[in-house]
Order: structure tokens, then sequence, then C-alpha cells
């Protein structure tokens, strides 16, 4: 390693630093995409003058190139190298926008394969959270949610039978229809407002194949309850993401004080 080369590692890696060095290096990449450095498709050293410059070992290099990949801020192109990416779509986390209309902000494809649709009696916990008698008919949904053909979300819905009446009856085998949109258009109701709740967990085997995941793997988990304008309980749904393909992203705003 040369001496110019050495001194710069030494100003950028911090040996006694509380994060690991491929967490370094990985920020310290990701800085110079940020700061168009590095531009979209620019083709990035290889891992031998990655090594050379920042004065690590070749596992640490291969480490933060591969979350940086798998973050989708790289694509590695074989027998060529790795190359700056094409920044993901942002999803936004809002309850009472569809998954739809997310879809389609972001010019993307969306699509849907429905893996259970039916008539259920609600038990003591669904008919509290939607705010019915116990043993009330609720029609639950669970659908496989795609974009652009890849599977990203396995989604599952209940809500009232009697303020939907004959929605099983559409055609949920079609390319993809927006439950949302059906609430709206055909049965008057408009979701107004509702409460999420994000977490993480393992991934069952049925959803780890449906989402082409290679096991054991993590999903993200988003379970929200939507109302109308009137606190009317609308919905209650709990998903599953593909933590890559749809990572979730949320925005605030800072008060002011």
């Amino acid at each position: 390693m040369s001496g110019q080369a050495n001194q710069r590692s030494q100003l950028l890696i911090e040996r006694n630093h509380p994060d690991p060095l491929y967490v370094q290096l990985r920020n310290l990449l990701k800085a110079k995409i940020d700061r168009r450095e590095w531009v979209l498709n620019e083709k990035l050293p290889s891992e031998r003058e990655l090594v050379e410059i920042y004065g690590v070992s070749r596992i640490t290099v291969r480490q933060a190139l591969k979350d940086l990949e798998h973050l989708g801020h790289l694509q590695s192109r074989p027998g060529k190298g790795i190359y700056v990416a094409e920044p993901k779509p942002s999803y936004e986390l809002e309850i009472v926008r569809s998954f739809t209309q997310t879809a389609t902000e972001n010019r993307l494809l969306p699509g849907m394969r429905l893996l259970k649709g039916e008539l259920i009696k609600a038990d003591e916990e669904i008919a509290r959270a939607l705010n019915l008698p116990i043993g009330a008919e609720v029609v639950y949904l669970e659908r496989l949610r795609l974009l652009n053909d890849l599977p990203v979300v396995i989604q599952r819905d209940w809500f009232s039978a009697a303020m939907t009446p004959g929605i099983l009856a559409l055609d949920w085998t079609t390319g993809n229809r927006s439950l949302y949109l059906e609430f709206e258009q055909t049965y008057g109701v408009f979701p107004a407002r509702g409460q999420s709740t994000v977490s993480a967990r393992l991934a069952t085997p049925t959803e780890g194949a449906f989402l082409q995941m290679e096991m054991p793997a993590a999903v993200l988990t988003l379970d929200q309850v939507a109302y109308d304008a009137s606190n009317r309980t609308v919905n209650i749904s709990a998903a599953a993401y593909h933590p890559l393909r749809y990572p979730l992203t949320l925005t605030q705003m800072t008060r002011r004080r």
C-alpha cells in the first residue's frame, strides 16, 4: 500500500471506532454516492483498489459492498463489476393510500394473486378491532401483491360483510384489484384516518415461499386499522413485506418550538 493511500485510510477508517470496519466503509461509500462523486451507472473501483484506498481487508470491502447492494445503492453486473444503481422507489407509509395507488405513483405495475377469500365469524379479537358483535360475519381476504411481477407483500384484510355485501362475488383473480377502490366506488366507504404498527419478525415457511426469500429470513410487518370520517372502523389489516423489494419509509415533520 502506498504511503498516500495509507494516510487517506487513517483519516477515514478509525480502528478504535465503535462501529465495525465494514459499517464505516459502507457509510463512506454511501456518502460518495450521496455527494454524487459516483453517479448513476458509474463503475466503482475494484475490490483490490478499495482495499488499497481504505486500508482494510477484502472481507471488509465485500461486506460493505454487499450491504450497499442489498440497500439498492449498488448493482453487481457479472463479469463487469459493481455499478451505482438507480435509486429505489419510496414506499411512503400512509394508512389511507392503497398499494395500487403507491405502485402507480412510483411508475410500477401492481399485480395480485388471491390466496384466500372467505366469510368467517368474528372471534373476540376481530370483533373488538372492527367494533362488531362476536360471531358477526366478516370478510377475510389474503392476497399476494406484486410489483412488476415480483412478489413483495402478503396482505391480509378483515372487514364487515354487512358493510360490503357481495364483495366476494367480484373477480379477485384479475391482474390487480384495489380493495380501497372497491370500498369507495362500489360501497361508498371512504377510509379517512387510522393507525399503524410497524415491526419485524422471522418469515414463516409459507411466507418465505410466496415472497421468494432464502430462509431463514425476516419480513417487515405492518398492522393497520382504518376508520372513516364518522369513526366507523373500515378494515383491519396485517401485512408481511419483503424488506428489500418494498422498504417502508416514514416522513416526519419537525415541530418548531
